[in-house]
């Protein structure tokens, strides 16, 4: 009896360990809720599992990179849609397109050696309903569409190249002669475009050189982005406003084990703009979005709220390294569009930047459509910590009647940099700090170009 009672107490002590371990160890949101299981659950994508394979040579695509074969790619996409769905599998070679659309049940697989191009001709692109820089507006489509989806994926190890120099090229022209050029002024695709889907999955491949926003996710639920390249040059022709990731109201979104380097922001949060943006169904916040174990070359920002964004809750941006970014954390605060960032956390971060944390007023196309000025916008409950980083400027943080920053907390900062004044976070209410070094040097061994820390670039 005595030995019985020992094993019962040995084991409720055994299982009350592990739980508290469990406790301990479970992952939550800014917020306090716990994060779905979903989100650790990576799998790489079986094409085996997911019906027939259809081979693009063998179903009338050419293995030529200097033909057009958009209506050739998207007949396989049809037939295997027709079929019942099953995998649209690009062979080792080059394949010239434009735009091309998925059908419920098809998927994606480039090979090693793999490339499907882009068309540089903008005449080769339909002229469709889409969503563009937080409007649902008349645009062209990108490359790969998918819309209305459950379960899509892009997978393989070969590559989508946008091959935008001339699109590029076309910009900057334009901007030479109207300095207030718009990106809806200079018409070009994008790579990427999902929207109103769920359970999606793009795994594997590289994406580089898009003419406009690299990947673009709209209105999408439970999206997973894994061991991806995304690439767009700074130099020597500047890719303009080649956003690696632009989420648009969408919800449960996890990017991980990727690598992004491109001519403008890494990860952007969307969402919609305008004085009653907050309105439109057409708009939407971004919730749930986990970035985690990612590695950043040149950008803009790492990860930017807005511009077009309305409400982002429950992010979290962690355990990544940093190269060579203008800025890790941008917050664009529009005075022309209702605006809440709330419960986000930057956390575990090591590299170098230009600028740690910069939170300004974004007025370059600032238009109230006439309509009176929406409500102050706000940023609260952000948490940054554990940081090791090197950069020019630690704190760029405006003061502004137009916008309130409130529930600040820092918590072990190591931060070398130029310009380590504080002073700048003075206005922020509620600003708890724990265990800051922040200390001044003299120089940086990182250089960094002058000219791409401006809010210029093609935005």
């Amino acid at each position: 009896m005595i030995f019985r009672y020992r094993s019962t107490c040995l084991c409720s002590l055994v299982l009350l360990f592990f739980f508290s371990i469990e406790t301990k160890a479970q992952d939550v949101w800014p917020d306090g809720t716990k994060i779905d299981r979903w989100f650790k659950e990576i799998k790489p994508t079986d094409i085996n599992r997911l019906g027939k394979k259809y081979i693009l040579t063998a179903n009338g695509v050419k293995n030529d990179s200097t033909i057009l074969q958009t209506k050739e790619l998207q007949a396989v996409i049809d037939l295997a849609a027709k079929n019942g769905g099953g995998v649209v599998v690009v062979p080792k070679g080059t394949f010239l397109i434009s735009s091309v659309f998925f059908k419920q049940g098809t998927h994606l697989y480039l090979e090693s050696g793999a490339k499907l191009k882009g068309s540089d001709d903008i005449n080769d692109f339909p002229v469709v309903t889409t969503r563009m820089e937080g409007q649902t507006v008349k645009y062209f489509p990108a490359l790969i569409n998918a819309d209305g989806l459950d379960g899509f994926t892009i997978s393989g190890k070969g590559t989508l190249d946008g091959n935008g120099l001339r699109f590029w090229k076309s910009f900057w022209k334009r901007r030479e002669w109207n300095p207030k050029c718009t990106n809806m002024d200079e018409m070009r695709p994008r790579i990427i475009y999902v929207s109103n889907s769920k359970n999606v999955q793009v795994e594997g491949i590289t994406i580089k050189n898009s003419p406009f926003w690299s990947t673009h996710y709209y209105k999408s639920d439970f999206v997973k982005l894994l061991n991806l390249t995304i690439l767009a040059p700074k130099e020597p022709v500047k890719a303009p406003s080649t956003d690696a990731v632009d989420i648009d109201a969408c919800t449960n979104f996890l990017i991980k084990n990727c690598y992004m380097s491109v001519n403008d922001d890494a990860i952007a949060l969307k969402g919609g703009k305008g004085p009653k943006s907050d309105k439109d169904p057409n708009n939407g916040e971004n919730r749930n979005i986990l970035i985690e174990d990612n590695s950043f070359g040149f950008c803009h920002s790492v990860l930017t709220c807005g511009s077009e964004s309305i409400h982002n809750y429950n992010v979290i941006f962690r355990n990544s390294k940093v190269n060579d970014a203008s800025r890790l954390l941008h917050l664009k605060m529009r005075p022309d569009t209702p605006q809440h960032y709330e419960f986000l956390t930057v956390e575990n971060i090591t590299g170098n930047v230009k600028t740690f944390l910069y939170v300004k007023g974004w007025n370059q196309f600032f238009d109230l459509k006439g309509e009176e000025r929406p409500r102050k916008g706000l940023a609260n409950n952000i948490t940054i910590k554990n940081i090791d980083i090197s950069c020019e400027t630690a704190f760029s943080v405006e003061k502004s009647d137009l916008f309130d920053l409130k529930d600040f907390t820092f918590e072990n900062f190591k931060i070398k940099a130029l310009k380590p004044e504080m002073q700048n976070l003075n206005h922020i209410q509620n600003l708890k700090q724990k265990n800051i070094n922040v200390t001044q040097v003299a120089s940086l061994t990182q250089s960094y170009d002058k000219k791409d820390d401006s809010d210029i670039s093609a935005k």
